[in-house]
């Protein structure tokens, strides 16, 4: 059991890792394409990447009588995408990650109003206190522009954390390929109108990074999904905070950003916020299929 942890917890920093570098690619793209057309290379190439191992499944994985949740994840996923895309173009990368974290804090709110799931003490408190480190990341009165951008964020947060329990709601059926598959096929085509409605002439340079973000994002949830059939969440959930640091670190090299007190006191919070929802007896287990039942976000 304790080697299981400890690959899931590498498996997991390799994830982080990952989807850290994802980001920075985003917001680096953001300079010369629109956001539309950035999420769409996204779903598109992250796509063609995974299709190799989803054919391997063969065509009944494609079989599914779900087709009604599978579009609303997806849209609903792909609305999530924009926001945060979007926010990683116009905010700091470190606080941009922060907001993204803010996911876990809504899954409890939704899952009792939705599935009418009770949440225990841990959940209410972690809420508190993982809102409390948005709110001192959002510094209202602050700079006007970073806090639209973070208010955005948080949008996508929210939309993040329903198409998470919108995954809870078919994870009876639905196995986590099927899922992803539907998710990239669903969020392609829709993203497709809006990158023509907006688009701008792709620099030559710009291809071969926009097929390394396919390519760093898919590896990036194979991994994390890797890490948590391997390893209970409540073990490994802790290590998926090491994308503060991959933030900070990538912020700092490529566009000297220097986390403010106000960042690195919101980030404060929102890690401990985590750490009590990774106590929620819900958080200590993954199911066989992979999904994480109150965890941190895998995406």
């Amino acid at each position: 059991m304790s080697q299981d942890i400890k690959r899931g917890a590498l498996f997991l920093l390799a994830g982080e890792a990952l989807l850290a570098i994802m980001g920075a690619i985003i917001k680096s793209l953001s300079d010369d394409l629109s956001t539309e057309q950035v999420v769409f290379f996204r779903n598109l190439f992250g796509l063609l990447v995974l299709m190799p191992l989803l054919l391997r499944s063969g065509p009944q994985m494609l079989k599914t009588s779900q087709w009604h949740w599978h579009l609303m994840r997806g849209i609903v996923g792909l609305s999530a995408m924009y926001c945060y895309f979007w926010a990683l173009g116009n905010m700091p990368l470190t606080e941009a990650f922060l907001v993204k974290l803010s996911s876990p804090f809504f899954m409890p709110l939704i899952a009792l109003w939705w599935l009418k799931e009770p949440a225990g003490k841990y959940s209410w408190l972690a809420l508190l206190v993982g809102f409390a480190g948005v709110f001192v990341i959002l510094r209202p009165g602050g700079d006007s522009a970073l806090t639209q951008a973070a208010l955005v964020g948080l949008l996508g947060a929210f939309l993040a954390a329903l198409a998470k329990v919108t995954i809870r709601r078919m994870s009876a059926t639905e196995p986590s390929q099927r899922i992803v598959f539907y998710f990239g096929v669903v969020a392609t085509l829709v993203s497709f109108p809006a990158a023509l409605l907006n688009w701008q002439p792709v620099p030559s340079s710009a291809w071969w990074v926009i097929v390394a973000m396919g390519g760093v994002a898919t590896a990036g949830q194979l991994a994390m999904t890797k890490a948590y059939r391997i390893a209970p969440t409540g073990k490994v959930g802790v290590y998926v905070y090491s994308a503060v640091v991959y933030g900070a670190l990538m912020g700092w090299l490529f566009w000297d950003e220097i986390p403010t007190w106000a960042t690195v006191a919101g980030a404060a919070l929102i890690v401990l916020a985590g750490l009590i929802n990774l106590k929620s007896p819900k958080a200590a287990k993954a199911k066989p299929d992979g999904h994480v039942q109150n965890g941190p976000p895998t995406a």
